[in-house]
């Protein structure tokens, strides 16, 4: 019998979990909300429920007699997977852990008990009175619990601070939102996974983006090329803050800032796998490693395997926007540095307001 393998979330994101579930093996039993997304196809079963329904989908997981369950690149999903493996003794993070790396004020408050260098902030709402807060301007201002740019604003000031907030409120599940100093310099990702607590670093990825106000990632570069000294310090810095996240058996993706000066501080951290291709490809190709796989075999219960499996090269990602972009992807494709296009939606094309609704990207060979 094969092992039963739990998949939370069907969208595109999940695409390359699924079908790397079932070159290992595994039986994928996909749950997510019907969309005609591409996961409801490519699973072996497809449960038509919300992830948000984690209540139904431990019951349906219990009878199925489920080996893991995983998700990759949603934060929403985290919450799903871990309540699920916790209640059937699966690995995972606890349920503490999820709730300080998906809500953004208690992640700020974990980070500030253990001395981790993060932006200083506060947790606001309907009932704040803007005007007691003292402030810095420029302000970053972002939900508390949502992820991928939505609701997020940079704010310069004093008098632009509430309709950014009641944006931000608005995009918020719990309708709370943060207040936070910004900060500056050249924005970075760290792509690592943990198996019993013990981190495993994979790759930097430097991140481009919009820019203010609401600071929509563009694309990804990896390997980031750093000083040696510099990469150190970054492993000892996302290391900690993730002993201070209480994370133990997952991937993970750390946003970090780096000053003109060297300081580093940690914007944010999902205990998953990072978003846009940068889990699922960039890391593979960059590094040789399978990030993906790697995930699964967390999620069973095994070492993950993190040796080479292809050589190593230098890629990016780049987010289509607009015409523009699809007229400098072809150059990339004639010059044979395409690797793959990824959820393209031509409809999305100049309408792209957040992460969420980007008309899709495109890896190559740099």
């Amino acid at each position: 019998m094969k092992n039963r393998l739990a998949i939370i979330g069907a969208s595109y994101l999940q695409l390359p979990l699924i079908e790397k579930a079932k070159e290992l093996g595994y039986e994928t039993h996909v749950f997510a909300w019907k969309m005609n997304d591409v996961g409801e196809k490519a699973s072996d079963y497809f449960y038509p429920i919300s992830i948000v329904d984690k209540e139904i989908i431990l019951e349906k997981c219990k009878d199925i007699n489920i080996c893991g369950i995983c998700s990759i690149a949603s934060d929403l999903a985290t919450v799903t997977v871990n309540y699920v493996a916790n209640a059937l003794g699966l690995p995972g993070n606890s349920n503490e852990a999820t709730t300080k790396s998906t809500n953004k004020h208690l992640m700020r408050m974990a980070f500030m008990e253990n001395g981790d260098p993060s932006p200083k902030s506060y947790q606001v709402d309907l009932g704040t009175d803007l005007n007691e807060l003292k402030l810095e301007f420029p302000v970053i201002v972002k939900p508390t619990d949502r992820s991928g740019s939505r609701g997020i604003s940079k704010v310069d000031r004093a008098d632009e601070l509430k309709l950014a907030v009641e944006a931000a409120l608005n995009e918020s599940f719990e309708k709370k939102a943060l207040v936070e100093e910004f900060v500056g310099g050249q924005e970075y990702s760290v792509e690592c996974i943990t198996y019993r607590g013990i981190h495993h670093f994979l790759a930097l990825t430097k991140k481009f983006t919009t820019g203010a106000p609401h600071f929509i990632e563009t694309g990804h570069i990896e390997p980031a090329t750093v000083d040696n000294i510099v990469l150190d310090e970054i492993r000892k810095v996302v290391f900690h803050a993730l002993d201070s996240l209480e994370i133990k058996n997952s991937a993970s993706h750390s946003e970090i800032k780096i000053s003109p000066n060297g300081d580093i501080k940690i914007i944010e951290i999902g205990g998953r796998m990072g978003g846009g291709c940068i889990g699922s490809d960039l890391v593979r190709y960059s590094t040789g490693v399978d990030f993906v796989k790697a995930v699964i075999q967390v999620a069973c219960g095994e070492e993950p395997d993190l040796l080479p499996q292809s050589e190593s090269v230098p890629v990016g990602v780049r987010f289509i926007f607009s015409q523009k972009d699809v007229e400098e992807m072809e150059v990339v494709r004639k010059e044979n540095r395409l690797l793959r296009l990824a959820d393209f939606n031509e409809d999305y094309i100049g309408k792209v307001t957040d992460d969420s609704n980007r008309a899709g990207c495109y890896i190559f060979k740099l």
